[in-house]
């Protein structure tokens, strides 16, 4: 195969170098095929990623080889970008795509999928997007993810807000929501955080919100996935796994498997369905109750949660140290 080709997306040109590098060896998938499945996908694909700052996840080789992580713009970069700040207080430039073509110039730089953050370039202090992510601990099943999601569901109807289901492509769900974008990161995060402890409070024994590993037990909800500079894995993004994150309705949920939608095959998912992410734009909601709860379970006594450990230490957060080697009284003597 040439050492180049080009794909039109609509309606531009965008050359694609080593297309008949094998990206995934087991299926013998290229990078042509990884190209040609964002030009079939690229109305969807750029929903999950316009006008959103966004880090490269770039697979230099193939999927068994671990990917370099840019945050930042290169002094060349074929997207517009955006000063930000990152948790550090360091600032940062990162790129910020917005067309059809520019999702196929995120496959052609070796990004399988893209992470994008919940902000818009145009306000990066105010997101309009929260993300549940569904993730399984050892020995929970993909029908008790999907229990879990169903449970969000019922909440989200609940408290007014339009929950957008996709498979993970590895082994979980996400459910992406809109919001006005009036509160902050930190804001955010708390009412995400409130939402996971309400929904473990309702589903007791399957859902947690336990932040240390030693402690979780069933489906946990990282609600540290809505901090800054956390991303997700957006829709349509191929995973290492070979699957692709798929957008859902509700009425699939109990019979959707994440096998059920690979690379190769996934032309004939697109045919069927179309974009399911059709709307969301259109989606924006209010997060009052969730803020509500948040001050609730703060008159109960229930603060903060852990952060991940490279954030600054937050105010009101426990201990960031693992149960199982927290100092106790008794170890003073």
């Amino acid at each position: 195969m040439s050492d180049h080709t080009t794909v039109i997306v609509d309606g531009e040109e965008v050359r694609n170098s080593s297309p008949g590098r094998v990206v995934f060896g087991v299926q013998g998938w290229t990078k042509l095929d990884v190209v040609e499945h964002f030009v079939r996908v690229a109305e969807g694909a750029v929903r999950g990623v316009r006008g959103r700052p966004t880090m490269l996840k770039r697979y230099m080789e193939d999927v068994t080889v671990d990917p370099i992580y840019h945050k930042r713009a290169s002094k060349n970069t074929p997207f517009e970008t955006v000063d930000i700040r990152f948790p550090s207080q360091r600032p940062g430039r990162m790129n910020v795509p917005r067309t059809e073509a520019d999702v196929v110039r995120l496959a052609q730089l070796g990004c399988l999928d893209f992470h994008p953050w919940p902000v818009r370039a145009e306000d990066i202090d105010h997101p309009d997007e929260l993300r549940l992510d569904f993730d399984p601990t050892p020995g929970i099943t993909f029908d008790q993810v999907k229990q879990a999601a169903a449970g969000a569901k019922e909440l989200l109807d609940e408290v007014g807000l339009v929950g957008w289901p996709k498979t993970s492509g590895s082994r979980g769900m996400h459910v992406y929501m809109r919001i006005e974008p009036i509160w902050d990161f930190f804001q955010t995060r708390r009412a995400v955080l409130a939402f996971a402890r309400e929904l473990e409070r309702r589903m007791e024994g399957l859902v947690t919100t336990k932040w240390w590993k030693e402690e979780r037990e069933g489906v946990f909800v990282d609600y540290n996935q809505n901090a800054r500079d956390k991303t997700m894995s957006s829709a349509y993004g191929v995973r290492p796994t070979g699957f692709v994150s798929t957008p859902i309705t509700w009425d699939e949920l109990d019979d959707v498997a994440i096998e059920d939608f690979p690379l190769g095959g996934f032309a004939d998912r697109w045919d069927s369905v179309g974009d399911l992410t059709a709307g969301i734009d259109d989606s924006h909601g209010q997060i009052d109750t969730l803020m509500e709860w948040v001050v609730r379970d703060e008159e109960n006594g229930i603060g903060d949660a852990p952060w991940p450990p490279h954030y600054p230490k937050m105010p009101g957060e426990p201990p960031r140290v693992q149960p199982s080697k927290q100092r106790r009284p008794d170890d003073e003597y």
